[in-house]
């Protein structure tokens, strides 16, 4: 058959088509899933915590962790979920040394909860990743009364990772790992409106929130100079995880048909999404470096935005005040004893000097 008669086929001809175009797109597919961590390491003896570990980057990274035989806690929202991705990590890695404990990052009171159970059977603490995360979500509030992506992908990983500190600094040389997002580059900190009161915007919360992780990083590594504590941020790339659930487009009836099998070949898999984390929180190189920012595997340059110092010491002390434990209130210590009402009261206000 002539090339001419062949293109005159129609059959021959959208077969051809059909078959060039699923090649291109595999080839862009596998152009586009980044750099990978492929050294060699041995991480037994190694205590790590991952947050956000049932689903995602994060099950990725724990996975390849207890692949190298570190001991690893997958700190979750959803235990059911947490306890499945476990079983399968185990099952496949043959490392008994992973276990779920429950962290919800939208509950302060959670996470200290998980921080004194977490001291309790662990004296070290090698790798903290703070890799949870919420995107692009309808306006709600945490349990605290933060905006929800800026409380759980920053104030929820600000207070865990303080708490955390003094085993970290134990443990050294340690590291903390904050996944950002190149999200970052889009973000500003509205100092006048930082929790998103007088007016929400879904996206420019979530770049806040990503910013806020960089400028949180930055001023973290110069507080932890010579502790032998690094603390570094990454961008993982696009990556096909249960974070963009909140978005509605990408998970109506006509997206699943027409637009994600185009998006496909630009969208990293969650495998490959979770390997700079891995590179930042692994390789041997980078035991001295603190105060970066990653992407596929390489240091990359940060917004200007996330080098404000001023922006970064502000972020830092209404962290610090947002996250500060509360006075315990009657209601919430009666819940707990026996003691009469009258008896608090006479408690609280018994005088703290004599004279």
């Amino acid at each position: 058959m002539s090339l001419f008669a062949f293109l005159k086929s129609r059959t021959a001809f959208w077969l051809s088509f059909t078959g060039t175009t699923t090649g291109l797109a595999f080839f862009v597919k596998d152009l586009m899933q980044g750099g990978q961590f492929t050294k060699e390491t041995n991480e037994t003896g190694k205590v790590f915590i991952v947050t956000g570990a049932n689903t995602g980057i994060g099950k990725e990274t724990v996975r390849e962790i207890a692949k190298r035989g570190g001991t690893v806690y997958m700190a979750c929202r959803n235990l059911k979920k947490c306890e499945e991705a476990r079983e399968e990590i185990v099952l496949e890695t043959k490392n008994k040394y992973v276990y779920c404990r429950q962290c919800d990052l939208a509950s302060q009171e959670s996470i200290r909860h998980f921080v004194a159970a977490f001291k309790r059977e662990q004296e070290h603490l090698h790798v903290l990743i703070n890799n949870a995360g919420v995107m692009r979500c309808p306006r709600s509030l945490t349990s605290d009364g933060i905006e929800l992506q800026l409380g759980v992908n920053h104030m929820g990983h600000f207070l865990l990772t303080n708490l955390l500190l003094g085993l970290l600094k134990k443990s050294s040389p340690s590291r903390i790992v904050n996944v950002s997002s190149l999200a970052h580059t889009r973000g500003e900190i509205n100092t006048g409106d930082l929790n998103s009161d007088k007016s929400y915007d879904e996206g420019k919360a979530y770049s806040q929130s990503k910013l806020a992780n960089v400028l949180f990083t930055r001023e973290l590594a110069k507080r932890l100079e010579g502790t032998n504590v690094t603390a570094n941020a990454l961008h993982p790339g696009v990556v096909d995880t249960e974070i963009i659930r909140h978005m509605g487009f990408f998970n109506n009836f006509f997206a699943g048909l027409f637009v994600k099998p185009l998006f496909w070949p630009f969208v990293k898999t969650p495998r490959n999404g979770a390997q700079t984390s891995l590179y930042v929180a692994l390789d041997p190189e980078l035991e001295k470096v603190t105060g970066q920012y990653f992407s596929d595997c390489k240091l990359k340059e940060m917004a200007p935005a996330a080098t404000d110092t001023q922006t970064a010491k502000w972020l830092w002390a209404v962290s610090e005040k947002w996250t500060k434990p509360t006075m315990i209130t009657i209601q919430y210590f009666l819940q707990y004893t026996n003691l009469s009402i009258c008896f608090v009261l006479v408690i609280l206000t018994w005088p703290t000097n004599k004279s």
